[in-house]
């Protein structure tokens, strides 16, 4: 009794799993193909220009800026096969089965048709027929659909092509720079190439006595990788000393100063050695008196006379 209820459930269990698989109707593999580069950073570093001469003998300079990365670069060939089935629904069986009967009499007769053509026919013509037909006759089966085909992933297979080290050099572009001038931190932004213009008589070193401050200190930084790097830059002792002076003949009221006083300011600046500072000062004075033509003449006709600095005369008539 026992051996004949466990053979009936073995039967039941067998038909039942028969069942469900019958129910998908397996399709040829789908295989999709793409390249996968993968980098892999080895080595990131920030690198501080300060340029030449070592010591900050003028109070303006370019500081250049830019960070190195290595790279492992792997390249990949991969391959996805996907497995495809025509997914069952019962209803279709309603068609299915007397087109499949249909397509299994043309496949047989297509069959005996080859046999005579010497096996001239396409597989399409005397097997596809009859598979398709047998499928159709399945009622626990619907035939093959590739309009309905659904897939599953079946596997990945991965071939290295090439492995190889990249190196890039960019600038540190539009990023702050920490600059640290005795007591006071600041903090300046590069331009888009990575350049960092420092000038000691502009806004924000302007302000502050450097007369007493032997060295600026630069810092950048990288938060996503902690990379950092730090400089400096000495200023020179006789640098130092002219800063204040020079602070003075370019920021001091100039409305109030006859053209003799504005003379002497160019002159004393390129004295100092500070020539692109004089020539600022010097444009903007001729910038200031541009509604006031015969101002701006004296000054100029003034500045070739007693500074020996030659200037167009902007109200020249040519």
């Amino acid at each position: 009794m026992f051996k004949r209820r466990s053979l009936s459930l073995g039967c039941t269990a067998l038909c039942a799993s028969l069942l469900v698989s019958g129910c998908a109707n397996h399709l040829s593999q789908r295989s999709e193909h793409e390249e996968r580069v993968e980098r892999k950073l080895l080595e990131h570093t920030l690198q501080i220009d300060m340029g030449e001469p070592k010591t900050l003998e003028l109070p303006q300079r370019r500081v250049r800026i830019h960070e190195q990365k290595t790279f492992e670069v792997t390249e990949f060939e991969v391959t996805r096969r996907y497995d495809r089935y025509t997914a069952y629904q019962p209803w279709r069986e309603i068609y299915e089965i007397p087109l499949g009967a249909v397509a299994v009499v043309a496949g047989v007769g297509a069959n005996v048709v080859n046999v005579l053509a010497f096996g001239q026919l396409p597989d399409s013509v005397t097997k596809d027929w009859i598979n398709y037909g047998v499928a159709g006759l399945n009622p626990f089966m619907n035939a093959p659909s590739h309009g309905r085909a659904q897939q599953n992933l079946a596997g990945i297979d991965e071939v290295q092509k090439d492995k190889r080290i990249e190196n890039s050099s960019l600038p540190w572009n539009e990023r702050p720079v920490l600059v640290k001038s005795g007591t006071q931190t600041h903090e300046l932004t590069t331009d888009r190439n990575g350049v960092l213009r420092l000038s000691l008589l502009d806004s924000p070193f302007a302000e502050q006595d450097l007369s007493h401050v032997t060295r600026i200190y630069f810092s950048v930084e990288d938060d996503q990788d902690k990379v950092h790097a730090n400089a400096d830059l000495p200023i020179s002792k006789l640098l130092r000393g002219k800063l204040l002076e020079a602070h003075s003949l370019i920021y001091d009221d100039l409305e109030d100063d006859e053209v003799s006083q504005w003379v002497y300011r160019v002159k004393r600046l390129s004295e100092l050695g500070l020539e692109d500072e004089a020539s600022e000062l010097e444009q903007s004075l001729i910038e200031l008196t541009r509604n006031d033509p015969q101002l701006q003449h004296e000054f100029v006709k003034s500045l070739a006379k007693d500074a020996g600095r030659l200037v167009a005369d902007p109200g020249a008539k040519h």
